[in-house]
């Protein structure tokens, strides 16, 4: 799944607007060459909100919004697993990697959702050119997730190797903040603080988030998102910051087609109700009939032939589950 991409990222800047709340359903294409599961084209669902908030506000209704999403959809259990950009620098820091590896490195890092530690850190000693020493120090770090707030705490006591730097001060700062908005708003417990969260894109400035589903269906992510502060700069030479989410409609789909299929449920290609079948050509009795049933807020459609099996033959491939057939005989 790709991340959020603010399209057109310029609209802040070349219309003088300075906060801005947007969404869109749209036919996106991965710059990437495809893997299994993912889509050169595709439709994506982004929602963004851009300009100067008071801090992590825009941040907070990003991921409340993203559960009230997923809620919705009722597609079974999910989580959002949530990170800092810059606490997984400073991570990355302590581990003693230089700086110009640091985005390098994540993109391994990035892989522990659908590979094992010691898969990673093959790469990360063989291909990356890390010892293996410093990549056992990664494991210690990314092996930490669960609980929000539990982490958050154990982040923050003392003695953790965090405090020690002012990025990551502020970074657990942020974090504090936003925790605490999502407790109150009754949506934290679908948020996993995962230190092994990595997204793969080098433009996330602060939080950093991730919703995959759990159940059978192996989708991968089916949403994602965080903070860009300087990719619209970076188009239109004016500062601003920004949170975004995207979510993949067709992974949903897919979820929700399984969903469907372990019910036992087949998928109907219409919602339609009632199929009024007219043997003939009486355009003006359908109108009346189809009318009143439309008027009475029942989803209707109508055929006009002779052959009474065509009419049995539409209502079953779509699946509508009613029929009133009427003929001379039936009049």
């Amino acid at each position: 799944m790709t991340s959020p991409f603010p399209l057109p990222v310029t609209w802040p800047c070349m219309n003088n607007i300075n906060a801005l709340k947007r969404y869109q359903i749209a036919k996106v294409f991965r710059r990437d060459n495809p893997s299994k599961g993912t889509y050169r084209e595709f439709y994506q669902c982004d929602f963004d909100i851009a300009g100067q908030y008071e801090l992590m506000e825009p941040d907070f209704e990003v991921v409340r919004v993203l559960t009230e999403l997923l809620n919705e959809l009722s597609i079974g259990d999910y989580e959002i697993k949530l990170n800092h950009q810059k606490l997984l620098d400073v991570m990355l820091e302590i581990c003693g990697i230089p700086s110009e590896k640091f985005r390098t490195v994540c993109s391994s890092i990035d892989k522990l959702d659908k590979q094992t530690f010691e898969y990673v850190k093959k790469e990360l000693v063989e291909d990356k050119g890390l010892t293996s020493e410093i990549a056992e120090r990664i494991g210690d770090f990314v092996k930490k997730r669960g609980p929000p707030l539990e982490i958050l705490s154990e982040l923050t006591s003392e003695g953790s190797q965090f405090l020690g730097n002012s990025e990551a001060v502020v970074a657990l700062d942020e974090l504090k903040i936003l925790f605490t908005a999502l407790d109150k708003s009754k949506c934290l417990n679908r948020v996993v603080f995962d230190l092994s969260l990595a997204r793969g894109l080098d433009y996330y400035t602060g939080v950093i988030f991730e919703a995959v589903f759990k159940g059978t269906t192996q989708v991968g992510s089916i949403a994602a998102g965080g903070r860009y502060d300087n990719l619209v700069g970076m188009f239109s030479g004016k500062a601003v910051p920004a949170v975004g989410v995207s979510l993949g409609i067709e992974r949903v789909f897919t979820i929700m087609e399984q969903l469907e299929k372990d019910r036992n449920q087949v998928i109907r290609a219409t919602e339609t109700q009632v199929l009024v079948a007219i043997l003939g050509k009486g355009l003006a009795l359908a109108a009346e009939l189809v009318s009143e049933l439309w008027n009475a807020k029942i989803k209707a459609e109508f055929g006009l032939t002779k052959r009474v099996m065509n009419h049995i033959t539409r209502a079953k491939q779509t699946g509508i589950p009613w029929m009133v057939i009427v003929g001379e005989s039936e009049l």
